[in-house]
């Protein structure tokens, strides 16, 4: 084989390399999830690629992935509250970009847009949001200062095409003298309860026992009072049955055999008494 016959082989070998290679670049595939931002020679293209195979001019045009999947990002920040108590937070957010703004965000900050836009603005959001609440109002508002921090975030990063799909606040931390304090105030509040509880029932206890005495009460008047009306009927059904001869029968029954030595014009039982040893004649006396 001369060398022009070699010549030949290795020209046609370089030009098939250099039509395979560019075959090649001309042809990319986006991912799915992903959208393609297409640079030529360094210019941006306004309109990003969607997942899927696309045609490019070769050597000259570049394809970038920008990922419109849910991401996660953790940010661990320090503020202070409405009442000067240092805050250390730790927060979650989960956001994505969407396939309209990927071209914009590559051209106006880059691939590094987390670092760049979107933990600054959770952090500034974070401390923005813990100053309007008390140190104790995070703990027991957590859910409304998460809403709210969220509202923050989402109002600061949404002009770049950044989506907050979800906030949460991982973690609250405050300094050692404020967890003693809220633990001595959670105390305290206990045994007031518990005080106002005791005192509660003391009070109900002291009801009961007054209701049960007036129920007695009454029910004692309520007793003697128809016990004198049974007696006063019974006094009238005597009074309405005693006549003269009754009465009369009942002073003889109830004479013990003795003579008085005075008698009565009025007494309906007249009795003799003799100067000598004569019987005693006792006679009915009939009114004249």
């Amino acid at each position: 084989m001369n060398q022009k016959k070699i010549k030949t082989i290795v020209i046609v070998a370089v030009a098939v390399l250099v039509v395979l290679i560019a075959g090649l670049s001309a042809v990319t595939i986006v991912p799915a999830g992903n959208s393609g931002v297409v640079v030529t020679l360094g210019k941006v293209d306004d309109r990003a690629l969607d997942s899927g195979m696309h045609f490019k001019l070769p050597f000259v045009q570049s394809v970038i992935m920008m990922n419109n999947k849910i991401q996660k990002c953790e940010v661990d920040s320090n503020s202070v509250s409405k009442d000067l108590q240092t805050v250390s937070s730790a927060v979650a957010v989960n956001f994505h970009i969407t396939s309209d703004s990927a071209a914009e965000i590559y051209r106006t900050i880059g691939v590094q847009y987390q670092d760049t836009v979107l933990q600054p603005a959770i952090q500034e959001a974070v401390k923005s949001v813990s100053a309007q609440y008390t140190a104790e109002e995070l703990i027991t508002k957590r859910t409304a200062v998460g809403d709210e921090i969220a509202s923050a975030l989402t109002e600061k990063v949404s002009d770049y095409g950044i989506i907050i799909d979800k906030f949460n606040i991982v973690n609250f931390e405050f300094s050692e003298e404020f967890n003693v304090a809220i633990e001595q105030k959670q105390v305290a509040e206990q045994n007031y309860l518990r005080a106002q509880t005791e005192k509660e029932q003391q009070i109900m206890e002291a009801e009961a026992d007054a209701k049960k005495q007036i129920i007695a009460a009454e029910a004692e008047a309520e007793a003697k009072l128809k016990k004198a009306e049974a007696e006063a009927e019974a006094n009238e059904k005597i009074n309405a049955s005693l006549n003269g001869n009754i009465l009369t029968y009942q002073q003889i029954q109830k004479w013990n055999g003795e003579y008085p030595s005075v008698v009565s014009s009025d007494s309906s039982i007249l009795i003799d008494v003799p100067m000598d040893d004569t019987s005693a004649v006792v006679s009915q006396n009939t009114a004249e």
